[in-house]
């Protein structure tokens, strides 16, 4: 069994908490917060073997294999360096980081110590994710022509606002999902070949990014736009359009659950057909999955559809560029 330390006791660690407790092939070895009675009580609400004050200590046990953190964004950099000098595989919640200084600080720590890293986009790891890869490639969509992504959500009152707001709350689901469309069907390199423009509303809350939208023209011909926002919603929609026909999810993408997830291929012949992926558990839970199989196999980094740290950083390239945008021009 690998396993498990989790840095920080907030909300989003619990749920990784509950994905690893279901599954034979993980054990949460340990948790460590600033609070050690806090800590105390989240191990013991998941049945872990220890709980740490300090993650220091935690990251020196050796009986923690892969380390989830679960911390604000803004100190992934720091939190995932110190894990792989303490030669420990790691997960971390996205995104990345809050801007591509640390978030190369972040791979190259990776790289440096030669451990195993992925960014916790769970989504990507569901099975609705691999079977949206495969109509991709099986041709039905003929040349794909445009892409339209929407992620809105009423979150600001809850936010962290160290985080930079929603482009990297929200919008990194869509444009990780938008990088993996592009890369499927044009190729290594396909996302970064681009241009874009972008406009949005600064909060007056906070000072962060609350609602954008992004226009994005890429050399391979494809045209797309991204909007996010959490001033309002529940509202995700993920459309392709090619020169034959149209493929949307009519479930959320990015919160993909046991049972049942479904994709629309529309065709411009008429045509439709209601694709139905089946799972037996929810996106965490498949994420816990790929992390054990990944170190079952030795490898540093996932296979796709789930991110690999060149995937990380270019979805990260994409955020920064469409956050400098909107301050540029004030909205």
């Amino acid at each position: 069994m690998i396993g498990w330390g989790i840095l920080g006791t907030g909300f989003i660690s619990d749920t990784v908490a509950a994905a690893i407790r279901q599954s034979p092939g993980s054990r949460l070895a340990a948790v460590a917060g600033r609070d050690l009675a806090r800590a105390e009580a989240f191990s013991a609400r998941f049945g872990g073997e220890k709980a740490y004050g300090d993650a220091a200590e935690m990251l020196a046990d050796p009986s923690v294999d892969v380390v989830y953190v679960g911390l604000p964004n803004h100190v992934h950099h720091e939190a995932v360096a110190a894990a792989a000098r303490g030669g420990k595989a790691v997960l971390s919640e996205k995104s990345l980081s809050v801007d591509m200084e640390k978030s190369q600080a972040l791979v190259e720590a990776v790289a440096t110590n030669d451990v195993f890293f992925v960014e916790g986009l769970m989504y990507l790891a569901h099975p609705l994710i691999a079977r949206f890869v495969e109509i991709l490639r099986d041709g039905r969509l003929g040349t794909v022509k445009s892409i339209h992504a929407n992620y809105a959500a009423d979150i600001w009152q809850v936010v962290n606002p160290h985080g930079r707001g929603t482009l990297y709350n929200l919008g990194c689901y869509p444009v990780s999902l938008l990088q993996l469309a592009v890369q499927t069907v044009g190729g290594e390199g396909a996302f970064r070949d681009r241009s874009q423009t972008a406009t949005g509303t600064i909060s007056a809350h906070d000072g962060n990014v609350s609602e954008a939208a992004l226009v994005v023209r890429f050399a391979n011909g494809i045209l797309a736009t991204v909007q996010t926002a959490e001033t309002y919603g529940m509202y995700p929609e993920f459309i392709v359009v090619g020169d034959k026909g149209s493929l949307r999810f009519l479930d959320n993408p990015w919160l993909p659950q046991a049972g049942a997830s479904r994709l629309l291929f529309t065709g411009f012949d008429g045509t439709s057909e209601e694709i139905v992926v089946e799972s037996d558990t929810d996106a965490f839970l498949h994420q816990v999955r790929m992390v054990e199989r990944s170190l079952a196999a030795g490898r540093r980094q996932a296979e796709r559809p789930s991110p690999r740290p060149a995937d990380s950083i270019e979805i990260m390239e994409m955020l920064t560029a469409w956050e400098a945008d909107i301050r540029r021009v004030p909205g």
